[in-house]
């Protein structure tokens, strides 16, 4: 990792958010084909345009994001003019916004009526014309997610909002069951692996105690008792020389 426990204690005394850039620069060093859009955190962007330029400016130039995404409407339509003109794309987010969920008491879906479905789509086509390349649409109506996504010429991407929408987005915890039982409704889940790490750990553990584990299979043997692959010190799979891991650094940095 390149952020050290140092590193952390000076970003704190400075007073610097810095746990997103983070997250986004180790996203970055993985992506080979895909767009990296950085979420701005909340208040990050919140008190005035200057702070949602030099903050989303910190996304690209720290992070290596290609674009960065706010959520809502109303003074975040200015905030989107400026930053695309500042040369910064954004992704909107309207609907069931978490960074409002306060506002909303609570994580409810948005737009069940005639007024807020309006402004909703008012909101979506505001930020298109600010310059948002393009939409998140959460936790609507499935009927409104395809009336939005009709009336935009930007891609609509929706989670919780129907079918309509030009594509769809779950959290990858939800969908891999890590989040434990109580998930929104628009969650389909695809894998227990929260059921089968507790599984595992729980059978793990009674091994242990019963002193089934560790076998002779999962011992290492000295002398005569070493197997050919113990030799020398490549005792957790294959040895790698400091010459090997510099070739592979200059690999890493030539790609």
């Amino acid at each position: 990792m390149s952020v050290t426990v140092k590193d952390l204690q000076q970003y704190k005394r400075e007073g610097r958010r810095f746990a997103m850039l983070h997250h986004t620069r180790a996203v970055r060093r993985g992506v080979e084909n895909a767009l990296l859009v950085g979420d701005m955190p909340f208040m990050s962007y919140h008190a005035s345009v200057e702070d949602a330029i030099r903050n989303a400016g910190r996304f690209l130039k720290e992070g290596g994001a290609n674009a960065v995404k706010l959520e809502g409407a109303g003074r975040v339509v200015e905030m989107t003019r400026r930053l695309t003109e500042m040369g910064i794309p954004v992704m909107a987010h309207l609907g069931l916004t978490p960074q409002f969920v306060n506002q909303f008491g609570g994580f409810k879906v948005q737009g069940k009526t005639d007024e807020a479905a309006e402004r909703i789509e008012r909101d979506a086509l505001a930020l298109q014309q600010a310059g948002a390349f393009s939409l998140v649409l959460e936790g609507i109506p499935a009927d409104l997610g395809t009336r939005v996504t009709s009336v935009l010429q930007i891609p609509t991407i929706g989670i919780g909002a129907g079918a309509g929408c030009d594509a769809q987005v779950l959290v990858i915890q939800d969908m891999l069951g890590l989040s434990g039982e109580k998930v929104p409704k628009f969650v389909k889940r695809y894998a227990d692996l929260r059921g089968e790490i507790t599984r595992a750990v729980g059978e793990y553990i009674a091994e242990v105690e019963s002193g089934a584990f560790p076998t002779p299979e999962y011992s290492y043997g000295a002398g005569a008792a070493a197997k050919p692959d113990q030799a020398e010190s490549a005792i957790y799979g294959q040895s790698r020389t400091p010459k090997a891991i510099k070739v592979e650094k200059v690999v890493r940095a030539v790609r």
